[in-house]
């Protein structure tokens, strides 16, 4: 299970280009240019070990990461914060970390710092981090420094981070790097309680070479006009995303040739399905056919303003949530004034001491009345400071892990110039997140205890709440991971009543290990859950944790019973797939628990509360459904490479998995196959036994040549038999029945291959084809295929015979069509003719004999299923003159690989924990509870309070999707019919699971008045009551006395 926002995610998952990093794009005469090219410019020696980054390359491209494996940073300041910006940068791949702290490690730390243990206390923070740290990648050089720090020492840097300095420190030391050639990128971050800040400078020209990450927008064109501003119209096969003022280039124009330059030009008037040139084309040739227009992405130039001067220049601020929009400048102001009581006093306030909090008011309150302009604050809000100065000394958990992948992110951009940086200042607060009641000083005061930071801003009684809670968290990847740190180092479940139960039924795999940072290359093959576990257990060996591999749903009942569903107290979703949600989500629905959600996709992520009778549930809103291309669009007329993809996905799955299958799925039982084929008796089990019977006759192999053979003939197949077969069928100037050109756009005419072995591409997949099919029929490979000389002989030698199309050959052309198998009258004499081939094929194999069906795995290189489907669908691209894609994007469309990084990961577990907070203390109202789409790259943050559900009404009565009816003492179908009058609801239908226990039109339903409803939901449902299930659940239908339908709850009919 690893994360992801699937389909439920409020955002478009678009893939993400990596085969064109727009890296590429230089911004000549910029300094920051500088920056980021000597971050690539000694990077070539290094590469890419693509199994563990496969899901990062997805984000980020090649050049991106070639630029971050030679970025050495700087980290200074290892508390929470500092550990958590230090584990995704070195989870990232960047050359190397330096750790830099003077400050020893106290009790206090272990709130919020995951590296460090008791038998850490005492020793230097920098120090104790280096080991821990240095696991998370060993390409990664880790190191520490414990000394002062100088502006000399900056220099060997690319970017610096500073969580933990004054702010008369960090103004000097960014002086220093933003006037330094090439400029340092400077960044400082602070976590002081519920309170968060970001600012970066990256230097007085930083050039950013992609701006959001999303690959060019394209289209294909319908029709050009010849006139000054030219109107362009595109085919309605997807709706156009291009903005007023993007620049687009033109290829494969026909007629207006002119186009094809590779100019970027600018468009206005944009429109779903069209656009205006802003260029004269009345001397340009009359537009013919065809042609695709793309966005061309301009690199953006940023100047930075060093701290001194931002401090009273801001600019404008980055907002987190519209409800607080008058929140970043009295944060600004508050994060002063801590500096300077904290450089007056030497030491932060105390929490709960009301004479430090006015103190610290008294000074922001002195600083404002210097402030001009937009940056003075009307009303200085005592209460919102009095909460900052209580909780300045601690930095908690949730917070470092949200503003660990904000700055992580953050440095990426600074050494990449990947996605658009931080401008400059970013404040954010969760006060929402303190307890609802008020809390004593005396309960915030010091325990000696690993959670006393905590407990400073929540209070010693509400952290026995955390301690004693009953958490299940679904799932252990990369989300999950995240979460049972974060939740270790909270205390949560760490006390006698507590207890959290993971469970994941998957194993760990090497591309798991950049970003799901519980796992290490030797636990490569074990249960996530298992491991995840113990790891969280020893970073608080109080954790009382236990790990299943159980996956959740409705087969698994018998494990999560109604029993262990009653006792919990939160559920915490780390899922990856949207049934999975939705089981979990109808779960905590019926048994009224909180229901914590979240999902990321690249750089993106969401979270989505579910608070009983507080919120709407996860499953009351879906995002649409995904387009799919037709079956004759994938089939015959692809027109992108994604079509391409998907039908060398399906080739491959159907020669080598399906087929084999089929074939031992007759061979361990002939007759009872050949039974259900004869029953069956349509056109799709005609053809599953064509494919048996043509598998085990004229296409069986004894050795490897014969697997030779058949790849070569395959190859003869599909590029040019087929294609020979449909340009004969529909030539270049065939007509649809309307007189349209046939093979008008998005229909791109196809060409027909010619094999040559002196092509390696060519012979490289027929190799590797040959190779599988070898896998299928268990023969060994001989060790001349690694020579490419004999293999090209060795195909060479294939007789290929010549092709003739066929005048009767039908053709699937109708988008709506769900098969390309069409059914026949004569199946069944075909279907009884091809079991008699069978028959005869079977007699002569040893009864031993049995396939083997290879199974995709996109993960292994060694394995050849990439390099067969990346040539199956390369060769089908050349057919149709579609671009063709490298070997790694053809992995990350074939294989549905979901783009993930590190940073948006702890990002979206900061953000649930908060919440967390929120769900465990239980007297929040629904405003204090946020929902939050964020997109690092931007970077956007839109935090919103959750949808209520809705509410249903009837007499004195008012129910929503969370209520529950329930009925207890066995009743009789009468005795529930009675009750729901009682209620004023006459009841005219009830329904157990598909079956109909009652339906007042029926005469006979009225025998059963007397009957036990269980009793008729075993007679007629057959519903199976195992012995821990204690009731029964029935829908019914009611009307009022006014005959309207009225929507009431599911009821629950307890029997025992």
């Amino acid at each position: 299970m690893l994360e992801s926002v699937s389909a439920s995610s409020p955002v478009k998952k678009r893939r993400i280009d990596t085969a064109s990093d727009n890296s590429s794009i230089s911004a000549s005469g910029s300094s920051s240019s500088s920056v980021v090219h000597m971050a690539s410019g000694n990077s070539n020696g290094q590469e890419i070990d693509e199994d563990l980054h496969s899901r990062q390359l997805a984000v980020y491209g090649r050049e991106t990461m070639r630029r971050l494996f030679a970025s050495n940073v700087l980290v200074s300041g290892m508390h929470g914060l500092g550990a958590e910006i230090a584990k995704n940068l070195i989870l990232a791949g960047v050359k190397s970390v330096t750790l830099h702290d003077e400050k020893a490690v106290e009790l206090w730390d272990l709130s919020s710092n995951f590296v460090f243990s008791e038998d850490d206390i005492g020793k230097n923070r920098a120090d104790a981090s280096v080991h821990k740290l240095q696991d998370l990648n060993n390409a990664v050089v880790v190191s520490s420094l414990t000394t002062s720090l100088t502006k000399e020492d900056l220099s060997a840097f690319q970017v610096v981070v500073f969580s933990d300095i004054s702010l008369e420190k960090a103004i000097e030391f960014d002086d220093y790097c933003h006037t330094h050639q090439p400029p340092i990128a400077f960044v400082k971050a602070d976590v002081r309680g519920l309170f968060g800040s970001v600012f970066c400078d990256f230097g007085p020209e930083f050039a950013v070479l992609d701006v959001d990450g999303e690959e060019p927008h394209t289209g294909i064109i319908a029709s050009i006009s010849n006139e000054n501003q030219a109107f362009v119209s595109c085919v309605d096969d997807e709706r156009l995303e291009f903005e007023d003022g993007d620049l687009v280039v033109f290829s494969e124009v026909e007629g207006m040739t002119e186009l094809n330059d590779g100019k970027p030009r600018k468009i206005k008037s944009s429109r779903p399905y069209s656009f205006t040139l802003e260029e004269d084309t009345t001397g340009y040739g009359a537009y013919v056919k065809g042609g695709i227009v793309t966005q061309v992405k301009q690199p953006k130039l940023l100047n930075f303003k060093p701290l001194r001067e931002a401090l009273t220049d801001p600019g404008d601020f980055l907002f987190s949530d519209f409800a607080k929009f008058d929140r970043p400048p009295l944060l600004h102001l508050a994060f002063q004034a801590l500096d300077r009581f904290t450089s007056e006093a030497g030491r932060f306030p105390v929490a709960g001491s009301e004479e430090d909090a006015q103190q610290l008011i008294s000074i922001a309150t002195s600083i404002n009345a210097g402030q001009q302009g937009d940056l003075k604050v009307e009303n200085v809000d005592h209460k919102l400071l009095r909460n900052f100065s209580f909780g300045a000394k601690a930095v908690l958990n949730p917070m470092a892990a949200m503003f660990g992948g904000i700055v992580g992110q953050e440095v990426v951009k600074a050494c990449s110039g990947k996605f658009h940086p931080l401008f400059q200042f970013f404040y954010f607060d969760s006060v929402e997140s303190l307890p609802s009641e008020p809390l004593d000083s005396s309960d915030v005061a010091p325990r000696n205890s690993r959670y006393d930071a905590q407990i400073s801003v929540f209070g010693a009684k509400f952290q026995k709440k955390l301690e004693d809670a009953r958490v299940f968290t679904v799932g252990s990847g990369a989300l999950g991971c995240e979460f049972l740190k974060n939740m270790a180092l909270m205390g949560v479940s760490c006390g006698n009543q507590g207890k959290l139960t993971v469970t994941d039924d998957d194993i760990i795999e090497k591309s798991n290990l950049s970003r799901q940072f519980l796992f290490r290359d030797w636990n490569i093959g074990q249960a996530k859950s298992t491991v995840a576990a113990s790891a969280a257990a020893a970073i608080n060996p109080k954790f009382n944790i236990e790990a299943l591999q159980n996956r959740v749903g409705a087969e698994t009942e018998n494990v999560f019973d109604d029993a262990f569903w009653e006792n919990l107290t939160v559920v915490v979703n780390a899922l990856d797939n949207v049934n999975a949600r939705l089981y979990v989500d109808s779960r905590c629905l019926y048994f009224q628990k909180p229901l914590l959600e979240s999902g990321t996709l690249g750089a993106k992520c969401n979270t989505q509360m579910v608070i009983p009778h507080l919120t709407e549930n996860y499953g009351a809103s879906r995002d649409p459904p995904e387009k799919q291309a037709p079956m004759c669009t994938v089939h015959s007329f692809p027109h992108n490479i994604d079509h391409c993809l998907t039908w060398a996905r399906s080739e491959f799955e159907g020669l080598l998995e399906k087929t084999p299958a089929e074939v031992n799925a007759y061979l361990s039982s002939p007759v009872e196959y050949t039974n259900s084929m004869m029953s069956a008796g349509d056109a799709q089990a005609r053809e599953t036994l064509e494919r048996i019977v043509e598998c085990l006759d004229k296409e069986k192999c004894d050795n490897f040549q014969d697997c030779l053979n058949w790849a070569r003939l395959r190859f003869e197949d599909y590029f040019v038999n087929r294609v020979k077969q449909l340009i004969y069928t529909f030539p270049e100037d065939a007509a649809t029945s309307t007189g349209a050109p046939f093979w008008s756009a998005p229909k791109r005419f196809p060409r027909p291959l010619q094999y040559s072995s002196s092509d390696p591409s060519l012979l490289n997949f027929i190799t590797a084809t040959a190779i599988l099919r070898a896998e299928t029929f268990g023969i060994p490979v001989p060790e001349w295929t690694k020579n490419p000389k004999e293999a090209a002989e060795a195909v060479d030698s294939v007789i290929v015979p010549d092709f003739e199309p066929r005048k009767d050959a039908k053709i699937v052309t109708d988008e709506k069509a769900t098969s390309l198998t069409t059914a026949s009258v004569d199946d069944a004499t075909v279907i009884n003719d091809l079991i008699a081939k069978l028959e005869r094929c079977r007699h002569n194999l040893s009864p031993d004999f049995r396939m083997k069906p290879v199974q995709f795995e996109k993960d292994d290189d060694t394995n050849y299923h990439m390099d067969v489907i990346s040539g199956l669908a390369n060769m089908r691209a050349r057919n149709y003159s579609i671009p063709e894609v490298d070997k790694l994007k053809a992995k990350f469309i074939a294989g549905r690989i979901i783009p993930a990084i590190a940073t948006s990961t702890a990002m979206a577990t900061g953000l649930v924990c908060l919440e967390l907070y929120k769900v465990l203390d239980g007297g929040h109202k629904v405003e204090a509870y946020r929902n939050t789409f964020a997109n690092l790259a931007l970077p956007l943050f839109s935090m919103a309070e959750p949808v209520p559900p809705k509410v249903v009404k009837h007499r004195d009565m008012a129910w929503t999707v969370w209520d529950r009816w329930v009925l207890k003492g066995n009743p009789t179908l009468r005795e529930v019919l009675q009750w729901l009058e009682d209620k004023g609801l006459n009841a005219y239908s009830i329904s157990c699971g598909s079956c109909l226990l009652f339906n007042s039109m029926f005469p006979r339903h009225k025998e059963r008045m007397d009957k036990k409803v269980v009793d008729l939901a075993r007679d007629i449902a057959k519903v199976e009551l195992p012995p821990y299930r204690h009731h029964l659940d029935v829908v019914v239908a009611c009307e009022d006395q006014d005959d309207n339908d009225v929507d009431i709850p599911l009821v629950s009919i307890y029997f025992r």
